[in-house]
């Protein structure tokens, strides 16, 4: 089981931008597809984007194509979302998540998982 812990969240005005990082501990994240999920009030866990183990492919989600990147850094141990052009309804908690095999876009894979870091975007 690897450890996540995720930062960057914050109040930002539509418009703005956000990194957030997900950080691993107790294995190396190059062992595992990484994604960011996301959880709106009375709203279904969505998964937002998604990186293959050496980076090579990757998944966004429609809800956020051409504003949302996802990156990794195996040597630092560290998975990236970058987010811009932020709008209201991207505010959500953001979760970060392993998964060890299988499709990166199928939600079921990821078996580890941050706490979570909140992300509130004013209008």
């Amino acid at each position: 089981q690897v450890q996540l812990v995720e930062s960057g969240g914050g109040l930002v005005q539509a418009g703005g931008s956000l990194r957030l990082s997900c950080v691993g501990s107790g294995r190396t994240l190059s062992n595992y597809a990484m994604g960011w999920f996301r959880r709106a009030p009375g709203k279904e866990r969505e998964l937002v984007a998604a990186i293959s183990w050496g980076g090579v492919s990757t998944y966004v989600a429609d809800s956020v194509k051409g504003r949302a990147t996802i990156s990794r850094d195996n040597a630092k141990n560290v998975v990236y979302l970058q987010m811009n052009s932020l709008k209201p309804e991207d505010t959500a908690v953001y979760y970060c998540a392993a998964a060890q095999r299988g499709s990166i876009w199928y939600p079921g894979n990821y078996q580890d998982w941050g706490q979570g870091t909140q992300v509130t975007v004013s209008s």
